[in-house]
């Protein structure tokens, strides 16, 4: 009998108001430059790719995140500009990667050990970044884009103060399950 996977991932989510405005700069990309791919998540910092899970392990997951989201402390996450990865990929930068970086190598043991991932199933290495543009943006689209916002000014920044599972609903993604950070 084939098992119910569902789709998730884990990453940071800024505040309401961060979300909106990169969300404002997806828009403008896919309006200008047709690329809407991710328009299909909120703005976010990814901690773990996605992945497939058996729905009679959400709960565990959950209970997992929970308690290991206990055991961490708030940051500050600074935005600062635009970078890309070429040709297909522009982002708001992340300032300081060695929080997000330090968060993830923590996550990461625990997935494996307390849910089983293996070595291949967990993102090995993470650049923090907030995707405005990703696959679908078409290599002309790229340069045309990337010429608009590599000089562009955007800063902003936010107290990370929980990490999120999110869910996909075979459309987008959905803001799944909030897990709050120790003060």
């Amino acid at each position: 009998m084939a098992q119910n996977k569902n789709l998730y991932f884990i990453a940071i989510i800024p505040h309401q108001s961060i979300r909106e405005e990169v969300k404002n700069l997806k828009e403008e990309i896919k309006d200008r430059f047709q690329a809407k791919h991710a328009l299909k998540s909120p703005a976010h910092i990814t901690l773990q790719m996605p992945f497939k899970l058996e729905g009679e392990l959400e709960t565990k997951l959950i209970e997992i995140l929970e308690a290991f989201a206990t055991t961490q402390s708030n940051f500050e996450v600074k935005l600062n500009g635009f970078d890309c990865f070429s040709p297909r990929v522009i982002f708001v930068q992340v300032e300081d990667h060695a929080p997000i970086i330090n968060l993830h190598k923590v996550l990461k043991e625990v997935l494996m050990k307390d849910m089983g991932f293996k070595e291949q199933d967990i993102t090995q290495k993470v650049h923090p970044h907030m995707t405005l543009a990703t696959r679908d943006l078409k290599k002309d689209m790229f340069y045309e884009a990337w010429s608009e916002f590599e000089n562009r000014a955007y800063k902003n920044s936010f107290e990370v103060g929980a990490i999120y599972l999110l869910k996909h609903n075979g459309k987008f993604w959905d803001i799944y399950k909030e897990c709050k950070l120790s003060v």
